[in-house]
């Protein structure tokens, strides 16, 4: 089983930046996709966005798409990161990271990830 841990969460104000971190150990090399989704107070959790297992394709919910970015380091990939911009309240809440295993499709579905953290918190003031 692949573990992950999220880093980097903190608070900023409307329109700053802020970098997540997810790090994998154990069999990390049996990790195919790994998705953002977060969760607001009193919501479920949402989807944010995902990346292949060769760091290449990407794909965001439209509400941040154009604003955050999914990278994997390379060229081991044991590392995600999710590059937040244009942050606004809405974005508040606590993110976390999440693994599929290898060769299996990308989704947006949270109950196909296997491998999740703890989540970090994320909080843009109003």
């Amino acid at each position: 089983q692949v573990q992950v841990a999220e880093s980097g969460g903190g608070s900023v104000q409307a329109g700053g930046s802020l970098r997540l971190s997810c790090r994998m150990s154990g069999y990390a090399d049996r990790t195919g996709c790994m998705a953002w989704f977060r969760q607001a107070p009193g919501q479920g959790r949402e989807y944010v966005g995902f990346i292949d297992s060769n760091g290449i394709y990407t794909y965001y919910s439209d509400s941040v798409k154009g604003r955050f970015t999914i990278s994997r380091d390379t060229p081991f990939k044991m590392e995600m990161f999710l590059q937040m911009s244009e942050l606004n309240t809405e974005d508040t809440g606590v993110y976390f990271c999440a693994a599929r295993r290898k060769g299996k499709w990308c989704t947006k579905n949270s109950d196909d990830y296997v491998s999740w953290g703890q989540g970090t918190q994320v909080t843009v003031p109003s």
